[in-house]
């Protein structure tokens, strides 16, 4: 069975529904994972994206701010909500495949939204940067995200951290700007190391290339310059590795009418 999976941070879904529906009509992904819905569960477009044909969602949403959710074509056998640092803020969702869509081996996917840090690289002067390392600590240690031996996971997000120097358009000049210091850095890998998850676009496209996933809206012209950074991430686990058949990064959403500052990220599985 061949299994399509988008990660989208969407920026408000309710603002963007028309986008999504853009996005869904062309490229047809069987799971569509969204992170910043901003909005109630009671306020989901539910009804468009049923008439789209994506008739199972599951939501973990809150009023304004962050919200996750995964849409599908193919039922889900569970769903499953994780709260870290103590905060009900909404930013994981999981579900299972199996039976239902009639995967003989359980498939596990995790949406996740880690929060972005604020602006000032100092977890004792920034609250929200100490939010984040906290956060990435404890996907680290989250026992649910370490799959093992058969397991076949996937994890997925605007995980708000550019490992890599070609994660972004100038490692230099961005090692003290949040998303891309060295402690975020180090503990983003150890979260994948501590999974032994495979970063799907950095198993596919060599180290000296640059890959980006995010545009600022401060910049006039996202083209100028192309000053990227790649915050949206798809892992899978090491039994699946293999089964991954295509990657895709859809630059041209960011030119879109009133677009999100994130593109879709794509993967395909012969699961």
């Amino acid at each position: 069975m061949r299994l399509s999976l988008t990660t989208w941070n969407i920026n408000s879904v309710r603002l963007r529904i028309d986008l999504v529906a853009k996005f869904l009509k062309s490229a047809r992904p069987d799971v569509l994972c969204l992170q910043e819905t901003k909005c109630i569960d009671d306020a989901f477009p539910m009804k468009r994206f049923k008439r789209l044909g994506y008739e199972h969602v599951a939501l973990n949403g809150q009023k304004g701010y962050h919200g996750v959710a995964i849409v599908s074509k193919i039922p889900f056998d569970s769903k499953d909500i994780r709260t870290f640092c103590d905060k009900v803020d909404s930013r994981h969702i999981s579900v299972s495949f199996g039976e239902k869509a009639q995967i003989a081996k359980p498939l596990v996917l995790h949406n996740f939204y880690v929060p972005a840090g604020g602006d000032i690289p100092d977890p004792a002067l920034n609250e929200k940067f100490d939010h984040k390392l906290r956060f990435l600590d404890e996907m680290k240690a989250c026992e649910p995200l370490h799959p093992r031996g058969e397991d076949r996971h996937i994890l997925v997000g605007d995980l708000n951290v550019a490992p890599h120097e070609n994660d972004v358009w100038s490692h230099k000049q961005l090692l003290k700007v949040v998303s891309h210091t060295p402690v975020e850095t180090e503990k983003l890998k150890a979260a994948l190391e501590a999974g032994e998850w495979v970063d799907v676009a950095r198993d596919r496209i060599p180290m000296s290339e640059k890959v980006y996933t995010w545009w600022s809206y401060r910049s006039p012209d996202w083209t100028v310059g192309d000053r990227g950074r790649r915050l949206d991430h798809i892992w899978v686990s090491r039994a699946l590795k293999d089964a991954v058949s295509d990657f895709k990064i859809l630059r041209d959403a960011r030119s879109w009418e009133r677009p999100s500052d994130h593109v879709p990220v794509t993967v395909t599985l012969e699961v």
